[in-house]
């Protein structure tokens, strides 16, 4: 299994470099066959190529099983005329990874917001209301004039009904539900029509349920009560709003996998983002990066048929619970006393014994 590892930004080296001490020690256990290959991505990218991302690099990522990508400070970077590519973006997009999921449920012996739950948001991440990534040609966001911006939004059936069909594949495995995220009674075409790709889909699983709710609701109830959710099917932007708020409830961004998968093709990425103000100083949680990476071999094992891969999935899943669940094992933030090389080490060194 060839997996092209892309750091990224601010805290992206620390991050990955953990993650990479955990990987290699399940490798080792479970006789996975990794090989890692780095490609320089981002702000060093941009400094030594003129473009955060350097042509050859989609090429690769294409001819890899998986790909394990850092956090980008975006926000940072110049325009894209000036070399400033959306990384994240041009990743989903034309690698056609469309579904992006973001599992979040609390952790034992971890505080968190609103009592116990387990839910997956599947967002659509391929179009929607993000500029760079809904026009064949330029951009979706443009000024007519000084005083006028404007944004366009796309929303597909093709990009609905699949992103629907995975939410449905999904909740058939877990608690048998899907809840479709809309503002249809404002967005009467675009959220009318993914809901209408939605509905079509949940007619071939008549023993999921459906129900419909729409997003400012949401938002309220997943505060109030997110354990009557099970898996959460959005469009790209309400599944980026929902996504973060979900895994803030159970205990906070650090601690929520996430990866972009395709059907041929899976991106392992934290939730969170890049904190270049914490930057190589050995403070950053590690473990969204680390529980995204075991969820891409997770879809690995699905994808080739291949058990050991799911088994040190779960492995690392049950190490990092264990982990958490006691003060002298968590990182700074969650109260303890490890750093970021520390929390991989100590993870590793429980999945080598």
């Amino acid at each position: 299994m060839k997996i092209l590892v892309m750091p990224g930004d601010g805290i992206g080296e620390e991050i990955t470099r953990s993650t990479l001490t955990v990987l290699e020690a399940a490798d080792r256990r479970f006789g996975l066959g990794l090989v890692f290959e780095k490609a320089e991505i981002g702000l060093k990218a941009l400094a030594h190529h003129g473009t955060t991302l350097p042509e050859g690099v989609l090429e690769r990522a294409r001819a890899s099983d998986g790909i394990l990508l850092g956090p980008i400070s975006h926000l940072d970077y110049p325009p894209a005329q000036d070399g400033g590519i959306n990384i994240s973006g041009v990743v989903r997009v034309q690698l056609d990874l469309y579904a992006n999921v973001r599992p979040a449920r609390t952790r034992p012996g971890l505080p968190n917001k609103a009592g116990d739950f387990d839910l997956v948001i599947m967002r659509e991440a391929t179009e929607g209301f993000y500029p760079d990534r809904n026009m064949y040609a330029g951009n979706g966001e443009f000024m007519p004039d000084p005083d006028t911006a404007l944004s366009l939004r796309k929303v597909t059936r093709r990009a609905s009904e699949r992103i629907a069909r995975r939410s449905f594949e999904l909740a058939a495995k877990r608690r048998g539900k899907v809840t479709a995220i809309h503002k249809a009674n404002t967005f009467r075409i675009t959220d009318g029509l993914f809901l209408e790709a939605v509905r079509a889909v949940a007619s071939d699983y008549p023993a999921i349920e459906l129900e419909e709710v729409i997003v400012d609701a949401m938002a309220a109830l997943l505060v109030r009560e997110p354990q009557r959710f099970d898996v959460v099917c959005a469009t790209n932007f309400h599944g980026d709003i929902l996504s973060d708020l979900a895994s803030e409830l159970s205990g906070g961004l650090g601690l929520a996998g996430s990866v972009n998968a395709g059907d041929d093709l899976c991106c392992a990425q934290a939730q969170h983002g890049s904190a270049p103000d914490i930057a190589g100083q050995d403070r950053a949680n590690p473990t969204s990066l680390i529980l995204s990476a075991a969820m891409l071999l997770d879809w690995l094992a699905r994808r080739h048929g291949m058990p050991a891969l799911g088994e040190a999935a779960a492995a690392i899943e049950r190490v990092v619970d264990q982990a958490l669940a006691r003060p002298e094992t968590r990182t700074a933030d969650l109260g303890g006393t490890l750093g970021t090389q520390a929390f991989a080490a100590a993870i590793a060194e429980s999945l080598d014994g």
